[in-house]
């Protein structure tokens, strides 16, 4: 007795509703993503050297300091935790020192003191506070030459 043999039929996978649900998942994962909130405008003047003839009216300066470890200091107290993005308790003093400014009819100024690797998001975060307390003053303090 002679068996038939059938031929070998090949299994076929079909792509192309695998490729849909990739495609899928990506979108859904693209739509439910947040974005950090890029920095639009930031407004500060670079530090620089000028002579001076006449005399000028001395604003109120306020000068905040970052450590390296990221502890803001303001007038020597620390202000916030390390890891608070938000800085509340900088933003609060820094809306109260605007209005002691405008009470006495002199410009608001900040002075910037980062420690030479300080992250460059915790800079950004004091701005933030200075922004939102309505500070438009904001400086940079120039390093010592310590080193040389």
């Amino acid at each position: 007795m002679k068996l038939k043999h059938k031929d070998n039929v090949k299994a076929e996978v079909d792509m192309t509703p695998m490729i849909d649900c990739v495609f899928l998942l990506l979108v859904f994962f693209m739509v439910s993503t947040t974005f950090n909130k890029q920095e639009a405008d930031i407004s500060f003047a670079l530090p620089g050297t000028a002579e001076q003839s006449d005399a000028v009216e001395i604003p109120d300066e306020q000068i905040i300091q970052i450590t390296e470890a990221g502890n803001v200091f303001l007038n020597d107290l620390e202000y916030d935790a390390p890891a608070d993005t938000d800085m509340p308790e900088l933003v609060k003093t820094l809306i109260l020192f605007r209005q002691t400014a405008e009470a006495n009819k002199v410009p608001a100024m900040i002075t910037i003191a980062p420690e030479d690797n300080v992250k460059q998001q915790r800079v950004v975060d004091v701005l933030n506070a200075c922004t939102a307390a309505k500070i438009a003053n904001v400086t940079f303090a120039v390093g010592d030459d310590e080193e040389s």
